[in-house]
């Protein structure tokens, strides 16, 4: 059986391969009933999607994932069922939009530095023109052959201590947290099981979290295996926080992250969305 509701997505207006009316459309034909679009750092897809979800008969979610900077190493915050035109809101992840345009100008310098010049202008071919991630100039660096897939891009040019490399200095969980909850939200740590950090690190981290009023760990994800749900369910157990669920979904070119293919929390979880006066909705046998 599958859940109803998938809180973690991704479309054009960050670095998803589907626009919104077309990831809304997906997620509608994937029997997914709730649905939040949380591009990073950025609202710029709500508005669209939200008619789409209308037009398609399921209910959207206005999200973001928010990048933080924590213990020097980068979390990712999704937010919930906010305001999305909120202003202070707003302000915060125009300060982390500005940050990106400056971390491109320099990843592509850098890249040109080890003999592939033009990254800029190419990856911005793959992205909306205006938000260029890492994703976009991995996309570029395999159209251009110098890796065969993403992850290698990844491994051998974007990560720490490789010649792509920019470390991002982004928002703090606190200014995340109380961005979200002032325009009426709630945060989760996204995909919990797939920072590289010990047991003893995850769990500072899930308490400092939980400090600052975070509301939610993202028991079921994409990117999680079986086990790693029953352990994010202890966690969040263990600080008193509710269970989210999402797929992580980018597009149809990673068929191993699929709308809606979520299974149910694990027992014991409280979900996110007990209280936010939406029907549930059945879950579904595939």
């Amino acid at each position: 059986m599958f859940l109803g509701y998938d809180l973690h997505s991704h479309s054009t207006a960050s670095d998803g391969t589907l626009t919104p009316t077309a990831l809304v459309r997906a997620a509608a034909a994937a029997g997914v009933k709730v649905l939040a679009l949380t591009d990073h750092d950025n609202t710029a897809g709500i508005d669209e999607a939200q008619l789409a979800a209308r037009e398609s008969g399921i209910q959207l979610l206005p999200g973001v994932e928010i990048s933080v900077t924590w213990e020097r190493q980068t979390v990712h915050l999704v937010g919930l069922n906010f305001d999305h035109k909120n202003s202070a809101l707003q302000d915060g992840l125009k300060a982390l939009q500005a940050f990106r345009v400056g971390r491109a100008e320099e990843i592509a310098l850098r890249l040109g530095k080890a003999g592939i010049p033009d990254a800029l202008e190419g990856a911005r071919s793959f992205s909306n023109g205006w938000l260029v991630s890492r994703t976009h100039f991995a996309r570029f660096l395999v159209k251009i052959g110098v890796m065969p897939d993403m992850r290698k891009v990844f491994r051998h040019y974007l990560v720490h201590g490789k010649p792509g490399y920019v470390p991002g200095e982004w928002a703090s969980l606190e200014q995340a947290i109380g961005w979200i909850t002032d325009a009426g939200g709630q945060t989760v740590i996204a995909h919990p099981a797939r920072y590289r950090m010990t047991r003893s690190k995850l769990r500072r981290l899930i308490k400092a979290f939980a400090a600052a009023g975070g509301a939610g760990l993202e028991v079921v994800s994409g990117s999680h295996s079986r086990d790693d749900c029953f352990n994010m369910a202890r966690h969040a157990k263990d600080f008193g926080l509710l269970a989210s669920a999402g797929s992580d979904y980018h597009g149809p070119e990673h068929p191993w992250i699929e709308l809606g293919r979520l299974p149910q929390l694990p027992d014991g979880c409280v979900p996110i969305w007990r209280d936010w006066g939406i029907s549930s909705p059945q879950a579904r046998a595939i």
